[in-house]
């Protein structure tokens, strides 16, 4: 069963060689020989139904990616432990030199999910269940804000205050604090809904998340913390 799901990706490369690569073939020559200049670092969730290049129309180059379970950062913690999402921030802000960091939660997002379910702890999702702990907060401010009779809207708020969240515990990494506080660096907040396909951006002057659909929208005014 395996080998036959894989065939399609098989198939897939083949289409990607003879078509998009040929496309493209210039732009990757000069990625390859000059590296990489990301316009954004784009924090997204694993779910495979978040694609960042599709839901942006961006290009290969363009975007410097982190996934993972529900599109958490983790507070800055200056310890020897491994910190993949950590690495990569400080990477993209110390290194690549990025100026714009987008949080992007999406609608019906299965770790926003699992907060609301009694998930009895097992040796097999030990680690899960630890990363799950940074949804605990929004879901709170959640459970305060939205009736628990509603549960698609408290799903949603959660989703959506869980953006905001993650931008604030953005704050807490050195390189990051000191670059927005230079006005050098920029957050944003995004979510994207799966069923309508529209992504809307948080405006911290209004408290909401205002549709993505123009130009006046797709940058809006940044305000003296940095942050959209």
């Amino acid at each position: 069963m395996s080998d036959k799901k894989l065939e399609e990706f098989t198939k897939g490369h083949e289409a990607f060689r003879s078509v998009n690569f040929k496309q493209n073939e210039e732009r990757f020559k000069i990625l390859a020989e000059e590296g990489q200049n990301p316009k954004a670092l784009f924090i997204g969730c694993s779910d495979s139904r978040v694609m960042p290049a599709m839901i942006t129309n961006s290009k290969p180059g363009d975007l410097f990616i982190i996934r993972n379970i529900g599109n958490f950062v983790a507070p800055y913690r200056p310890d020897a432990d491994y910190h993949a999402t950590a690495a990569a921030i400080e990477y993209a802000i110390s290194v690549l030199e990025l100026t714009d960091i987008i949080v992007c939660g999406h609608s019906h997002c299965g770790a926003i999910g699992a907060l609301y379910k009694d998930i009895k702890p097992t040796k097999e999702n030990i680690h899960t269940l630890k990363w799950l702990e940074l949804g605990e907060a929004p879901k709170k401010i959640a459970m305060m804000s939205v009736p628990s009779t509603d549960k698609a809207a408290l799903l949603r708020y959660t989703e959506k205050i869980s953006v905001v969240f993650q931008l604030e515990n953005l704050l807490t990494y050195p390189a990051v604090k000191k670059r927005v506080e230079k006005g050098e660096l920029f957050l944003h907040g995004w979510y994207y809904d799966i069923e309508v396909g529209l992504i809307e951006y948080y405006d911290d002057e209004k408290y909401e998340f205002l549709p993505l659909g123009s130009k006046s929208k797709t940058l809006p005014s940044k305000n003296k913390e940095g942050k959209q």
